[in-house]
């Protein structure tokens, strides 16, 4: 079994894969207080949750936007299963070719989504991942990483909404009975639910005018199952597309090994 992680500014995402099948993914917060050693015991205990010895694991590759936690991991890792693993950035070889002013800017977590984007769906494509930011990822019909945004995320907003304004409280987000709200909280839901999937089918509909042709749309990340539902463009919904695309940069790059 290889270990795939993915660590953003708010969650780590383990996904365990065997025989090119993931058998389990669990998610874990994102803490930059944490040792390597603390790391080692917890992923322990995820494995050991999901009948997965440390003994099982072959190998493994991780993407991280946290400098911090992308050498603390791995050494988590290693302390635990004795295992180097990947990791995605200078060196390893992913196929894409990023036509950016600075290629080298554009985070780990937006190339290995556009891997595993290219690998599924036709191009063009925009690919929107929902973190702590939300991005926007545009690859052209060629297959090229050309750009994208990065927009304040839904969770964010939300709460910078709250800490800003005296009289607006926190709030969880789930879609209100409602599109027009009756009280508070719904407007607060709704604008944030309706909005942000306004927002994406008016940011497909002006890629797809500068590009001059339709595009496939991609979401991914935790909060887009909460809006894709209200979006009334198409978007295909991937939950595991970093996991997916973690999966076959380790492949690609093993097989680039035994050469």
């Amino acid at each position: 079994m290889i270990l795939a992680i993915d660590i953003g500014n708010t969650n780590i995402v383990l996904g365990g894969i065997e025989h090119g099948r993931r058998v389990f993914t669990a998610r874990c917060g994102s803490d930059r207080n944490k040792t390597e050693d603390e790391y080692a015991m917890l992923f322990e205990g995820i494995l050991k949750m999901h009948g997965v010895a440390p003994g099982d694991i072959e190998g493994g590759i991780l993407s991280s936007v946290v400098p911090y936690l992308r050498t603390i991991i791995p050494r988590a890792v290693h302390l635990l299963t004795g295992k180097h693993i990947l990791v995605v950035g200078s060196g390893l070889k992913t196929g894409l070719n990023i036509r950016m002013d600075n290629p080298a800017s554009v985070g780990s977590d937006l190339v290995v989504d556009a891997v595993a984007a290219l690998s599924k769906y036709p191009t063009p494509i925009a690919i929107f991942d929902m973190g702590t930011a939300t991005t926007l990822s545009v690859i052209a019909k060629n297959g090229d990483y050309i750009g994208g945004m990065i927009i304040p995320g839904l969770r964010l907003s939300v709460d910078a909404l709250s800490a800003r304004a005296a009289a607006l409280p926190y709030i969880s987000l789930r879609t209100p009975p409602r599109l027009i709200g009756s009280n508070t909280v719904d407007c607060m839901q709704s604008g944030a639910i309706y909005g942000c999937a306004a927002m994406m089918d008016g940011l497909i509909d002006r890629v797809e005018e500068e590009l001059g042709e339709p595009v496939t749309a991609v979401l991914t990340g935790g909060l887009g199952a909460l809006v894709a539902p209200h979006c009334r463009r198409e978007i295909h919904l991937e939950q595991d597309l970093l996991i997916h695309g973690l999966q076959i940069l380790y492949e690609k790059n093993q097989a680039r090994k035994k050469k």
